[in-house]
């Protein structure tokens, strides 16, 4: 017979998230931006959000813009969509599901002012590196959805993973490599990226930024 293991930490109460936490399974067809935000506003994809600090400081910062944050773990997900639900900030959602899945089957094409990708688990074990996010499939997906003129932005603190980043995105044929952004010295604790780069940075590790405009010739 199986035992059920309990944790020793008590579990949060059930909370409606609604509509700040929805899944992939809320949404059968492609999503219309204007009717999940309410507005026609560019739409920025945050993928991989976690628990939703870069969701927050950007809905605060850039109130004219929407920015959907994409989470495989339901549990950091769930975290990011309470920081959004406290603040009741209108022009911010997370969604629960794979972001190749999501990108490929629920985004129309061409329909995404930027797409942010930050800190992406690096999968350490040779054998696992397969698993990792950044692949010829992904930055295809990317091009998809990114519009003409758009761009996409990503951080890593792993600098073997940040070359196969700038490797699949600087010869891709849908985008041209930028200057990323200057470094910024933070100010405050939440005066950060994401709250793993917080934590890096505290920690004294590097960050490589990668910054990619969508081109504007078809591929």
């Amino acid at each position: 017979m199986m035992l059920e293991l309990k944790s020793s930490m008590p579990l949060d109460p059930p909370r409606d998230l609604f509509p700040y936490f929805q899944t992939l399974a809320d949404f059968p067809a492609v999503l219309d931006w204007a009717e999940l935000f309410g507005n026609d506003r560019p739409v920025e994809l945050d993928i991989g959000c976690g628990r939703g600090m870069f969701l927050v400081n950007s809905a605060l910062e850039r109130p004219d813009t929407n920015f959907l944050g994409i989470e495989l773990d339901y549990t950091e997900a769930r975290r990011g969509a309470k920081r959004l639900q406290k603040r009741a900030l209108p022009n911010a959602r997370v969604i629960g599901g794979d972001a190749r899945d999501f990108l490929a089957k629920r985004v129309r094409p061409h329909s995404v002012a930027a797409a942010h990708v930050y800190f992406p688990d690096p999968w350490w074990k040779r054998k696992h590196k397969k698993r990792r996010l950044f692949t010829d499939e992904f930055a295809d997906l990317l091009a998809r959805v990114v519009q003409p003129g758009g761009e996409v932005h990503s951080w890593t603190d792993v600098e073997d993973y940040f070359a196969v980043i700038r490797g699949l995105m600087d010869h891709h044929a849908a985008f041209v490599p930028l200057e990323p952004p200057p470094p910024h010295e933070p100010t405050h604790d939440l005066d950060y990226l994401t709250s793993f780069h917080r934590r890096r940075s505290q920690s004294g590790a590097p960050t490589f930024r990668g910054r990619w405009r969508r081109s504007r010739t078809p591929v």
